[in-house]
């Protein structure tokens, strides 16, 4: 009788376990979804999908790693559509070498292809004024700023990723 016992409470507790187990699984799941902003790149490698660092994905795409300011590492990027959202701890200036400004939101999206990123929402660059940008694009020793206007830069000035200088507002 006692071995019947111990063989149904064992079963029993497997079963239990294993509810349990799934129960994290979807807990993780939710919580992946429902997080917001650079969190969702902890949730993703504890399920096991690693995500490479943003300088490797811009080089990829082919674009200068410094477009975005050094410590923005947390990134959402969707293959499928190409939409790129990168979070920045703050909102920053980054001062190039060739005398250029760009100055980032929180959260900056864009659709990434290969030398270009479009449709992009939280930079501004300074033209006399501080200017939406909308558009970067690269060909060869050239990287394109599109702020209103579409403006030749060295290309060279962009490649070496910088630290943001904090500001008050976007």
């Amino acid at each position: 009788m006692d071995q019947i016992l111990n063989k149904v409470g064992s079963y029993w507790l497997g079963q239990k376990a294993n509810k349990e187990i799934d129960s994290v699984g979807d807990d993780l799941n939710s919580l992946s979804t429902s997080i917001e902003g650079g969190a969702k790149w902890l949730v993703n490698k504890i399920k096991g999908k690693m995500q490479k660092p943003l300088p490797e994905l811009l080089r990829e795409y082919n674009l200068p790693i410094g477009i975005f300011p050094r410590d923005a590492t947390n990134y959402e990027f969707n293959e499928e559509t190409g939409k790129l959202t990168v979070f920045i701890p703050a909102i920053c200036e980054v001062g190039y070498k060739d005398s250029s400004v760009l100055r980032f939101f929180t959260t900056v999206t864009g659709y990434l292809e290969k030398g270009k990123l479009a449709d992009i929402e939280g930079m501004k660059t300074k033209v006399m004024i501080w200017v939406k940008v909308t558009s970067i694009t690269c060909e060869g020793s050239k990287i394109y700023v599109t702020a209103g206007m579409k403006k030749s830069r060295n290309r060279e000035a962009y490649e070496v990723s910088r630290d943001g200088v904090s500001v008050d507002k976007f």
